[in-house]
């Protein structure tokens, strides 16, 4: 992988440790996702996020999050990076928006966590 972009290097980085430390094949998967050539990196629309996460689950988009779609409820999403609108939309709903560093560094447990993309 070249090392032009800093931020999705140590996510690749921290992630394959997480993996290395937990056993938790959901860290293996999130590297694997972001090591993929730009041209398929993942872009999640809110409404698909809407539709799959439901209560204390945490949305991981080892990617983009597009600011498309309703959330009508509270949700906590990790990604690579947001669109403005996407942050502000998951705010008013009453969510939380995280880097993958965050996820990575708080204590989520793997059972809990849903990759999207």
């Amino acid at each position: 992988m070249q090392r032009r972009n800093p931020v999705l290097y140590e996510a690749v980085l921290l992630s394959e440790k997480k993996y290395r430390r937990e056993k938790a094949g959901i860290w293996r998967a999130v590297a694997e996702i972001l090591e993929r050539p730009r041209r398929r990196r993942v872009a999640v629309n809110l409404g698909r996020i809407a539709r799959y996460v439901d209560g204390d689950k945490v949305a991981v988009v080892p990617g983009k999050v597009l600011g498309s779609g309703r959330l009508n409820k509270p949700v906590t999403v990790a990604a690579l990076s947001f669109t403005g609108q996407a942050e502000r939309k998951i705010r008013e709903a009453g969510g939380r928006c995280l880097t993958l560093r965050e996820l990575m560094e708080g204590e989520y447990k793997p059972s809990n966590l849903i990759i999207i993309g």
